[in-house]
């Protein structure tokens, strides 16, 4: 039995690589956000409003992908370590 890990090295690249950008463009996003509070500017609060909710989207995706990305590549390890010990032992024909 003979099974090709190809396909699946290449979509746990996809969500890596994905993950490195959602990583990236929250970096991007954070660097319009302010340390500080301003409360006498209307218009400054409510930019800082729509940063924060951004933030908090890309963290939510960001944490959900991440243990995705995590789960298959503990899985995808498991899959080749259990191919690798079956066409070890398995009898020569």
């Amino acid at each position: 039995m003979n099974i090709n890990f190809t396909p699946f090295a290449v979509l746990w690249i996809v969500f890596a690589v994905v993950v490195a950008g959602l990583a990236a463009y929250r970096w991007l996003v954070s660097e319009n956000e302010e340390d500080t509070l301003h409360l006498s500017n209307p218009r400054e609060e409510g930019r800082q409003v729509v940063i924060t909710h951004r933030l908090d989207v890309i963290d939510r995706w960001g944490k959900l992908l991440t243990i995705a990305a995590a789960v298959y590549s503990v899985l995808l390890a498991a899959a080749y370590v259990c191919h690798i010990w079956i066409t070890w032992n398995a009898p020569a024909l």
